[in-house]
């Protein structure tokens, strides 16, 4: 299972709202339970199908991310980075992508942005298939102020966008996950910069909704989203992650695992993987999939 999508994963930025630990290291690699926050953004975009991913961070956290991941090829994959001299906005990826992405679809997933759900992956499929307009994905929060949030209309439809707004008119955020067509590299390029000086999101989504190619997918319940850009939210996820793990005895969001569902790595590649890691529960969990039936 291959799509011919190009995923962008965004881990730059300054992580100012989780100083002082992020003062010498990257959000994106603090551990949320057992693994480093960046495995959760990378195998949503692989539950996806997505093999070919475009890392950008910041010129001091480039290379440890490349020392992290690698090129991808451990898990059947091609990973590459280019680095974000300064945080102008999500939309920047797109402007910086441009030359990754060539004629293909995208999908742009933020770094700090953990999904769970029984049926994620056919959701992610769904949106993958979807190869004209774009596809966000709404989830109904407590606190709708502090994201992009939908207004819908009497028949469900969304009718408009709004960032950060002061009265939400509704109470479903849009996630740090967004797939879209190839046009979308145009329409970054042509957005104006909002009165933060930053190339919104928000107004590319914008575009789509005015040309009426905009999907929104609805994440109900039955499903976790969370945004570990605050100390609370990271202790939150880290917990939601422990207590599923625990009581499943089964892996959330590990790229191994992934790929070798995926066929993308044979289970003599997942042994090697393996290996290093068998002291470590992570690493007899990994062990353990070549015995067992797959659930």
């Amino acid at each position: 299972m291959r799509s011919t999508r190009k995923g962008i994963i965004l881990a730059g930025g300054s992580g100012t709202r989780l100083y002082p630990i992020t003062r010498v290291i990257s959000k994106q690699l603090l551990p949320v339970y057992d693994k480093p926050m960046i495995y959760y953004a990378l195998s949503t975009l692989m539950m996806a199908g997505i093999s070919e991913i475009l890392l950008i961070s910041t010129p001091d956290d480039t290379p440890r991310f490349t020392s992290m991941l690698g090129d991808g090829s451990q898990w059947g994959m091609s990973i590459s980075y280019a680095v974000q001299p300064s945080p102008d906005g999500l939309a920047q990826a797109f402007l910086l992508g441009r030359d990754f992405i060539g004629n293909k679809p995208s999908a742009l997933v933020l770094g700090d942005n953990i999904f769970y759900g029984a049926d994620l992956g056919t959701h992610l499929r769904e949106a993958d298939a979807r190869t004209v307009g774009a596809t966000v994905f709404g989830y109904h929060v407590h606190d709708p102020q502090r994201y992009g949030v939908v207004e819908f209309d009497a028949q469900g439809k969304v009718v408009s966008i709004e960032e950060k707004p002061i009265k939400p008119r509704s109470n479903y955020a849009v996630t740090g996950l967004y797939f879209y067509d190839n046009d979308v590299c145009d329409i970054a390029a042509d957005i104006a910069p909002s009165v933060r000086g930053e190339l919104e999101i928000t107004d590319v989504n914008r575009r789509y909704l005015e040309r009426d190619d905009l999907h929104l997918e609805k994440l109900g319940r039955g499903f976790a989203w969370f945004d570990t850009g605050t100390h609370q939210s990271l202790i939150e996820a880290a917990t939601f992650i422990s207590t599923v793990q625990q009581r499943q005895a089964l892996l959330v969001s590990s790229p191994e695992e992934v790929a070798f569902r995926n066929r993308w790595i044979n289970a003599e590649q997942l042994d090697i993987l393996a290996e290093p890691l068998r002291k470590t529960d992570y690493g007899r969990y990994l062990s353990s999939l070549l015995h067992a039936v797959a659930p």
